[in-house]
């Protein structure tokens, strides 16, 4: 049996306009059902536990729906908090996107330390669209940047301006930007196509699209760590 922590946003305003935000709901849903359906166990920690702010759900869309209806959704409304989490019992830690992620992860030292420890134990690492903000600004025990030299996506310039996310009034910066600052190899499809990278323990993903591939491919590296 694996598990895996699904790790969320607290955060349900963003930018300077104040525009709603927390986690995009198909980019928990989507990943949920890839690794219940292998059998893994999911929990949810948010940064004040509870019930995190959602934005963009869809009742036509079947996955989202059976979610919502379903007792993950619940599970997911009693969220741990994530200062009370005991990593050591995870094989995987997951960061879905939303904007929430954006102002409540980026800086936030026990997200930093988790990110740290994880890695740094070779354990999985996953995030799509939003959620590789989460991976900035972690420094490892030698010092550099998590993300100096890995290779690396995200939600891109381009799908923020097709989402007319305007700089400071919606999104605090640009995240593509951002990640190649610290030193990621970033690479990127057309706009809201699936996109999934791996290096080593980290799966990152470019948008909602991308969300169930990056659980897949976690999937595929546990599945290898098992054999191995």
């Amino acid at each position: 049996m694996k598990y895996i922590l699904f790790i969320v946003t607290s955060t349900d305003k963003t930018g300077t306009g104040k525009h709603p935000a927390g986690y995009e709901f198909s980019e928990i849903a989507d990943p949920y059902f890839e690794f219940i359906h292998k059998g893994y166990t999911v929990d949810f920690a948010s940064m004040l536990g509870g019930k995190p702010p959602y934005v963009g759900y869809n009742p036509s869309n079947e996955t989202s729906k059976k979610f919502k209806e379903g007792r993950g959704f619940k599970r997911l409304n009693f969220s741990h908090k994530l200062e009370h989490i005991n990593m050591s019992a995870y094989d995987a830690i997951f960061f879905p996107g939303g904007l929430g992620l954006m102002t409540d992860m980026v800086d936030n030292p026990l997200v930093k330390e988790i990110i740290k420890n994880v890695y740094e134990t070779g354990k999985i690492i996953g995030a799509v669209c939003h959620g590789p903000a989460a991976l900035l600004n972690v420094m490892l025990f030698d010092g550099s940047y998590l993300l100096e030299g890995k290779k690396i996506n995200a939600f891109t310039r381009q799908e923020e301006e097709k989402d007319n996310h305007l700089l400071g009034d919606v999104i605090p910066f640009m995240l593509d930007e951002a990640l190649v600052k610290q030193g990621a190899i970033f690479s990127h499809t057309e706009p809201f196509k699936p996109f999934v990278v791996n290096d080593k323990n980290l799966v990152t993903g470019q948008n909602p699209a991308s969300a169930p591939g990056v659980a897949l491919k976690m999937i595929d590296l546990l599945e290898k760590e098992e054999d191995s």
